[in-house]
């Protein structure tokens, strides 16, 4: 009788607690939002003033970088980003040069940042693994290489706002792109996977626990 009573005690509490549940999430979706919201007027409001247009039948400015702004702040149950977020800006004599150069910088700058990302969780996870020295020195070499390589590796990046601006003969484009971070870390797990294993024998365990991000 106590123990049907205890868990129809528990499950009242949980069927209690999930509108609040929801209503924390609804929350902080708006509290995103909200946020956005006010980041992209300002910055819009600054493109503008200094000569950035979006090209024509795109949403308006303001709206793409609210997108935006959303992306740089959304996270998952476990705090982490959802995605990593890239701007650059570049200058050519036509619009097409302009254009190839800024996403390329953006792109080197995304590589960046998962790499970076990558090798701190990785460093982290180093001493729970357990490894000699040997072994975490061909870790942190891999790691290494993986940085330098990582931007080769990315797949299709999404973009989230483009705009331009005419500076004398020349183009100037600003864009902004982002990477799935769930998509990156995958990404990296699978080659550092199979560069260790080609490198080095290592246990099961030991590999799980280095790759548990």
């Amino acid at each position: 009788m106590r123990k049907a009573l205890s868990v129809f005690v528990t499950v009242l509490a949980l069927l209690i607690a999930m509108p609040t549940i929801a209503q924390s999430e609804k929350q902080i979706k708006k509290d995103i939002k909200d946020k956005a919201i006010k980041q992209a007027r300002k910055e819009a409001k600054k493109l503008k003033k200094d000569g950035f247009n979006v090209a024509p039948g795109q949403m308006p400015m303001d709206k793409q970088i609210e997108a935006t702004w959303i992306k740089r702040y959304e996270t998952d149950d476990k705090g982490n980003k959802k995605w990593f977020v890239a701007d650059a800006r570049a200058v050519g004599e036509t619009h097409s040069a302009a254009k190839l150069q800024a996403y390329e910088v953006a792109k080197v700058n995304l590589a960046g940042q998962i790499g970076t990302e990558v090798a701190g969780l990785i460093e982290t996870n180093i001493a729970n693994a357990q490894l000699n020295a040997e072994e975490a020195a061909s870790v942190t070499e891999t790691v290494a290489t993986f940085k330098s390589i990582v931007g080769s590796k990315m797949g299709r990046t999404s973009t989230l706002f483009e705009a331009d601006k005419t500076i004398g003969k020349n183009t100037e484009i600003f864009v902004t792109i982002a990477y799935s971070y769930d998509e990156a870390v995958n990404m990296a797990k699978d080659i550092i996977k199979k560069e260790l294993k080609g490198k080095m024998k290592i246990q099961s365990e030991q590999l799980d626990t280095i790759l548990d991000f």
